[in-house]
């Protein structure tokens, strides 16, 4: 019958775990790697500004508040393993450019200068341990945790983009929000020593043609300022803008681009491209507009 079917199964599911339970089991691999949990928090940060489901954001800000806890130091540097409570081994370009990243895609989603200013205070660090004077390259390992007899550059996207890539549209976009032009000509000199092979085979180059992309067509910057900053910043998420840069706040901010921004009682959009804005504007239907 039935019944005597499923009792036979399950005597026999009892005997074949008892007789695997004795085998050895494999391997877990249960570390915490910082530069897939950064690269994670900017999926999370993506969904979050496309889906408007504010789980997404938290999950992107708890990963990121634990990534200050326990795998980045005060001075900058990162730790690229977390494990049984314990952070361990210096970390390499990729983490320090994926943190960069996805700080800087944190502070689009809600404006907190918090997470800018720590992007910011990272590629300081970054530029000190692993920039290369004569190419204007990173390189993959730290100045002082270098081992091995040369230090390599990670320079063509794979499925996961280059460290050296995604450092030089870090510099790019951080030069824009904090109008430092030293971080630019830096982007533009490290596209330069690629050009020639983004042309020739984009698609191991895919991260690099994007920054070419933003220095062929120069990026707006969106300055939402206000009491209702936030729902006009959800409203221009509902269009895909890969050329806009988000930054404001109810009062302002601290950035150069948001100085005299202000206007009391009303939140203001400013449209800015090459540090120069149009008039403002109200509505984001107006902001639009001033784009296309």
């Amino acid at each position: 019958t039935e019944k005597e079917l499923k009792a036979k199964i399950e005597k026999s599911k009892a005997i074949l775990l008892k007789e695997r339970s004795s085998r050895i089991r494999p391997g877990l691999d249960d570390k915490i790697l910082t530069a897939w949990n950064a690269l994670m928090i900017s999926g999370y940060v993506d969904a979050y500004r496309a889906f408007g489901d504010e789980s997404y954001l938290n999950a992107a800000k708890k990963n990121a508040e634990f990534l200050i806890k326990n795998a980045i130091k005060s001075d900058g540097s990162i730790n690229r393993n977390y494990k049984d409570g314990k952070s361990s081994i210096n970390g390499f370009l990729d983490d320090y450019a994926f943190v960069i990243s996805a700080f800087t895609d944190l502070y689009q989603a809600t404006f907190d200068e918090k997470w800018l200013n720590k992007a910011n205070d990272i590629t300081e660090y970054t530029l000190a341990h692993f920039s290369d004077s004569t190419s204007g390259m990173f390189f993959y390992s730290h100045d002082e945790h270098s081992d091995l007899i040369a230090r390599k550059m990670e320079v063509s996207d794979n499925v996961i983009p280059a460290s050296n890539s995604e450092m030089a549209k870090n510099l790019f976009t951080l030069g824009h929000y904090f109008a430092n032009d030293e971080y630019v000509k830096k982007s533009r000199q490290m596209l330069a020593n690629v050009t020639s092979n983004v042309h020739k085979s984009i698609r191991y180059y895919s991260n690099w043609a994007m920054l070419e992309a933003q220095f062929v067509h120069a990026p707006y910057e969106v300055a939402i300022v206000g009491k209702n900053y936030q729902a006009i910043r959800k409203q221009f998420d509902q269009n895909y803008l890969p050329d806009v840069f988000l930054l404001g706040g109810k009062a302002g901010g601290d950035l150069e681009l948001l100085e005299s921004k202000m206007v009391k009682g009303i939140t203001t959009i400013y449209v800015c491209q090459n540090k120069a804005c149009q008039l403002p504007v109200t509505k984001v239907e107006k902001a639009l507009e001033q784009i296309k």
